[in-house]
């Protein structure tokens, strides 16, 4: 499919990027950063999004404002959605900093308490705690979030959740995004109740795709990739007393199905880079969630991309350093002086990239794909030292 060229003011040819949004609860701040960095960059235009709990906020809080008025009100848009979490979070009894005022006012200290928020709540479901469902996050979605601008927008957005039953993604796009949907992408079943769509029940997406990569591979049109990732994938020390232990498990887990993508392309790469045919290409769609809608009928529907294109796909990632500095527990803390360092912490790392890669974007990969692939004669693995 030949894809329009669009031109910025300056008369500068805009560099399509698909954008890959992963979660991360109040670290979600931090992509913030990233895409109100990325708006100010005329020569790029966002011609699809993939994102997962936090980051599929952000994707829509992005997408409600450029369909209702450009950059400008796209970034105020994300402001906006970012503000109100704080606002509307703050005497909810999912505020770590509220939770730790209150235990301390106990005499609990909150930070003998690992398995408060997390897999320690296996005693206490949020069906006994919160009979009634009560989720902050609906009302600041239906007060921030433009729902019909998603459905109605001519840019690509897929959601995805985990179906409770199965186990397995489904991506949700665009006309097939509702407020559930946004919810269940971000459901953490240890806080609240699985949210219901169509019959069928659903948890956080991050699950089975954090993000969810093969729905932008499969948009039309010859765009870059570019992930922004909140979760850090590797750690130099070992971990050794039972908080670091249970920290780096969920941070594991957390970027298990990214990591499987990442294979997935590499391998196709590899083999289209051999000119092998990709005999994957029947699985491919099914990835991309078909089943779930879309609205769009050439957003999903082509799951042809041929060898050629695998190998020339462009791939970059932004993630900040900064971010390894931040505790598991700080993904609950939606303090408004939090986010703003994480805001900041977003800008700087997406400055730091676009001054380092910018003039590859739309040229070539500044992410090399090949460091996931999985060979007989695997390179020798980095191994954890104990600090």
């Amino acid at each position: 499919m030949k894809q329009t060229v669009s031109h910025s003011a300056s008369g500068a040819p805009r560099i399509p990027v698909n954008l890959a949004l992963q979660g991360g609860g109040a670290h979600g701040a931090f992509t913030w950063g990233v895409l109100d960095r990325l708006l100010e960059e005329e020569t790029l235009h966002i011609n699809a999004l993939s994102g997962t709990s936090a980051g599929a906020m952000n994707a829509a809080a992005l997408l409600t404002g450029l369909v209702k008025g450009g950059r400008e009100e796209a970034r105020a848009s994300l402001a906006g959605f970012w503000k109100t979490v704080s606002k509307r979070s703050r005497f909810t009894p999912f505020n770590m900093t509220t939770s730790r005022a209150v235990l301390g006012g106990l005499g609990i200290d909150f930070e003998k308490l690992p398995f408060l928020f997390g897999a320690g709540m296996d005693f206490l479901s949020p069906y006994d705690l919160n009979p009634a469902g009560f989720n902050p996050l609906r009302e600041i979605i239906e007060e921030t979030i433009d729902i019909d601008a998603i459905a109605h927008s001519a840019i690509a957005l897929h959601v995805t959740a985990t179906h409770v039953g199965s186990g397995e993604a489904r991506i949700f796009s665009n006309s097939a995004i509702s407020t559930d949907v946004l919810l269940a992408s971000a459901c953490l079943p240890s806080l609240f109740h699985a949210v219901e769509i169509d019959g069928e029940h659903y948890w956080d997406g991050g699950y089975t795709g954090n993000p969810s990569l093969m729905p932008l591979v499969l948009e039309p049109g010859d765009a870059d990739l570019l992930l922004v990732q909140t979760s850090p994938t590797e750690r130099a020390a070992l971990p050794q007393d039972a908080r670091q232990i249970a920290a780096r498990e969920k941070e594991i887990s957390f970027n298990a199905p990214l990591i499987k993508d990442l294979r997935l392309l590499a391998e196709l790469q590899h083999q289209a880079g051999i000119n092998a045919p990709v005999t994957r290409s029947g699985f491919l769609p099914s990835l991309t969630g078909r089943a779930a809608g879309s609205g769009r009928s050439g957003s999903n529907g082509d799951a042809s991309r041929t060898a050629d294109g695998f190998a020339t796909l462009r791939v970059h990632r932004i993630a900040g350093a900064a971010m390894n500095g931040h505790s598991g527990q700080s993904k609950l803390n939606s303090t408004w002086p939090f986010l703003e360092q994480l805001r900041e912490e977003g800008r700087s790392a997406a400055d730091e990239f676009l001054q380092k890669n910018g003039a590859h974007l739309g040229r070539r990969s500044t992410l090399d794909l090949s460091q996931w692939l999985q060979r007989s004669d695997a390179a020798p693995v980095r191994k954890a030292k104990a600090s």
